[in-house]
């Protein structure tokens, strides 16, 4: 077991509050020092209530299952003796009304893109192979109800 913090900071600053037009920007704070300035999403409560340049809680969401993916692509491949060069993932949540009547991110794609160098290269079906156990393996992705799907493109 392990236990990992954040910190999630906001203050009223002189805005009224109970008109509900107040700043939604806030911090996200980690034990290891990161900052990040977060915000709800603009078209949860629109601009200049939100700030377009902060991370929202569904692109963190949608970034978190990619990280967590990403993480464990990498390990299993190094295990298996495939040097990764690159990856890139340009990951995408959909939120909309679920089935239950509630809004929720209901699918993930993730769509890594993964360069791998050298004489040992997964085929097909291995590099498959590899993204199927990095996702069972994904801590977030096991966390969660949302349709995480992988669509992962193998690059020469």
């Amino acid at each position: 077991m392990s236990v990992h913090v954040a910190t999630i900071s906001w203050t009223r600053q002189e805005q009224v509050f109970l008109d509900n037009r107040y700043s939604r920007s806030h911090e996200w704070r980690f034990d290891g020092g990161s900052v990040v300035h977060a915000s709800s999403a603009p078209t949860s409560a629109p601009v200049p209530l939100s700030d377009v340049t902060a991370v929202d809680p569904e692109e963190a969401f949608v970034a978190t299952l990619s990280s967590c993916h990403m993480l464990w692509f990498l390990s299993i491949a190094a295990k298996r003796g495939f040097v990764v060069d690159s990856y890139l993932d340009e990951a995408e949540g959909i939120l909309e009304m679920g089935a239950d009547g509630r809004v929720s991110i209901t699918k993930v794609h993730l769509r890594p893109r993964v360069r791998i160098v050298g004489t040992r290269r997964p085929d097909h079906s291995q590099f498959e192979a590899l993204h199927h156990e990095a996702h069972d393996r994904c801590f977030i992705a096991n966390s969660v109800k949302t349709d995480v799907r992988c669509e992962a493109v193998l690059e020469t």
